[in-house]
């Protein structure tokens, strides 16, 4: 199974941006997307910004993939 998640852009160096997931930052292409900028939320899939999120849509499926972590660690 693969897992696409929701990560904020902090930086973008030509088509590659850093953007943040859980706390880690990870380097993605942004071939993908258009017109995005320091501060949006993309959808991450194998180093590739997949899709453009809403900022609520994106911390409410962070809030619940750390509710499925915390459920896991017990």
């Amino acid at each position: 199974m693969c897992l696409a998640v929701p990560g904020k852009i902090e930086a973008i160096e030509g088509l590659t941006a850093s953007v943040q997931v859980g706390g880690v930052v990870v380097r993605a292409r942004l071939d993908l997307v258009d017109d995005v900028q320091v501060g949006d939320y993309v959808l991450v899939h194998a180093g590739f910004a997949i899709n453009k999120m809403d900022a609520a849509e994106a911390e409410e499926t962070l809030a619940l993939l750390g509710e499925v972590q915390r459920l896991a660690d017990q």
